[in-house]
């Protein structure tokens, strides 16, 4: 498919592992390219500080992952950073490496990446970020269901982000929800085995391929999907659109 290059906005999901440490500054609320959210991530601090990190059920994690996690959640502004490219090292995040990238193609990726997150709405991959430990499908008094809370900060930040380029979803379907009142244009992307069910847990590994192959892929970002090629996995292309 012939089409004019235009440029690419991808959204991908945080993972639930995350080095841990940090080199960077202690984190503040309105660090990053997406300041505007401030407030909102400010409530969030308080609310798991009142809630001493979060318990089994809001963390989803039980042992010395909890008692981690709930270290981490209760000290969020006194954590020194990691820029999110370095903080996340899920299946996603693997497979993806940004690390490797080529020079050019890693600059493409920090002003292209959108990650979508419970704890900080939106993080562009060289925003610095804490260690912490908080699912977009959680639930936190006083707040509910994270990605209806967030829905509407998200909509207006994500909008303005967006701007003029092509965006593909590659969100879960909880960090998605988050999303819903954004006004994007681009694609959705699901991943969906061979024998045409939907494909879960396995296929990602696969997506961080496919977010690598996105990035490295000049022209536009349909071209690069119509190209990608895996030997499990098909994708179905979902258009958005203002």
């Amino acid at each position: 498919m012939a089409v004019a290059a235009r440029s690419l906005g991808l959204l991908l999901p945080p993972s639930e592992g995350k080095a841990s440490g940090g080199d960077g500054p202690s984190w503040s609320p309105d660090l990053g390219h997406f300041s505007a959210l401030a407030v909102r991530r400010a409530q969030l601090v308080r609310a798991l500080d009142a809630a001493g990190g979060g318990d089994e059920r809001l963390l989803g994690v039980g042992g010395q992952h909890l008692i981690d996690a709930r270290l981490a959640n209760s000290f969020l502004t006194d954590n020194p950073c990691l820029p999110a490219w370095r903080r996340y090292t899920g299946v996603v995040w693997g497979a993806l490496d940004p690390a490797s990238l080529p020079a050019g193609v890693k600059r493409r990726a920090m002003s292209s990446v959108v990650v979508i997150s419970g704890l900080l709405g939106l993080a562009a991959l060289d925003d610095p970020i804490p260690e912490y430990r908080l699912k977009m499908g959680a639930s936190l008094a006083p707040f509910g269901r994270l990605s209806t809370w967030w829905r509407p900060a998200i909509g207006e930040a994500l909008t303005v982000w967006a701007g003029r380029r092509f965006v593909v979803d590659l969100l879960p379907n909880e960090h998605r929800a988050a999303c819903s009142t954004a006004r994007l244009r681009g694609v959705s992307v699901t991943f969906v085995e061979r024998a045409g069910k939907v494909a879960g847990h396995d296929a990602k590994s696969a997506k961080g391929r496919l977010a690598r192959h996105l990035l490295t892929s000049g022209g536009h970002p349909l071209d690069a999907l119509e190209s990608w090629v895996d030997a499990r996995f098909d994708l179905v292309v979902t258009p958005i659109g203002r």
